[in-house]
């Protein structure tokens, strides 16, 4: 199994998979070998669905777990085994995408309050500024901070880098913080391990104390963070394909899912209705 293992690691790094995802498959097929305790080769379609049907019905798994799960197996017989027919008629779990927890302006200033630390601020500060995920925010290089073209470089999902702009507010705070602590290179924000960046666990850990001290009932994570710099691009009437490069989504339809269209921008929406009988019918005929 050791060797299989390492070969599925091989070939999840040659196509760019993050090393997170990486051990997220690597443990859900070692989990669906401790089930069977069998090697997967000597295993087909029938022990992958029981095994899947046992996270259903026994674990009772999340259907983000199960579409994980799948994900790793049908990985594994796809690419690592070269036995797509074991998988081919494996289903993908719904997984029901429910509306985001959006903060407003007001509750993103008071959060940013709330954070005594001046690193933790600015890394708080860059993730709603920039829209950035966690993983993003915290592998930031100095390097990546380009201030004369006002862009920073993002190491994004799958190994795709981009841009994202770099908002003159935030950049003011970068540089409060650099001042105060002159963090050690390559990372713009050091972990507490030397060599290493600021780990994901030490950000919502602050995050969640300030949102504490702040008094907010929503539910604050770091992902909560890069939504609302969605929804707000939004409501500031920032085109969705402009929204979609700055997040880094492949597809529109993903962009779609993080900008939630609210009442606000419901109800400032003219019906066509209104424009009856008035100069600018002419745009519709």
């Amino acid at each position: 199994m050791a060797q299989l293992r390492d070969q599925m690691i091989e070939d999840l790094r040659l196509r760019g998979y993050a090393r997170r995802t990486c051990k997220h498959y690597v443990d859900c097929v070692r989990a669906f070998v401790g089930y069977h305790r069998r090697p997967p080769v000597e295993m087909g379609e029938l022990e992958v669905r029981e095994f899947l049907m046992h996270l259903a019905e026994v674990r009772h798994a999340s259907a983000a777990t199960r579409k994980m799960h799948v994900a790793g197996i049908k990985f594994l017989y796809d690419v690592t085994l070269r036995r797509p027919e074991v998988v081919a008629a494996i289903p993908w779990p719904k997984v029901a995408h429910g509306l985001p927890e959006i903060l407003s302006g007001s509750e993103i200033l008071r959060l940013l309050e709330g954070i005594d630390a001046v690193k933790y601020r600015a890394i708080v500060m860059t993730t709603y500024g920039c829209g950035l995920r966690i993983s993003e925010v915290c592998s930031i290089k100095t390097e990546d901070i380009d201030s004369r073209r006002m862009v920073i470089r993002v190491d994004g999902k799958g190994g795709r880098e981009r841009y994202v702009q770099l908002p003159e507010r935030v950049l003011f705070l970068l540089r409060k913080y650099w001042v105060a602590e002159r963090p050690k290179k390559p990372w713009l924000f050091p972990g507490e391990q030397p060599g290493c960046c600021v780990s994901a666990a030490a950000v919502r850990y602050h995050l969640a104390a300030s949102a504490k001290k702040a008094e907010l009932t929503k539910r604050v994570t770091p992902h909560a963070l890069r939504h609302s710099f969605a929804t707000h691009l939004l409501e500031l009437g920032t085109d969705v394909r402009v929204i979609q490069m700055l997040l880094g989504h492949r597809s529109i339809r993903t962009t779609v899912r993080y900008t939630r269209v609210t009442n606000k921008l419901i109800a400032s929406t003219k019906s066509p209705v209104d424009v009856l009988g008035t100069p600018a019918q002419r745009k519709i005929g």
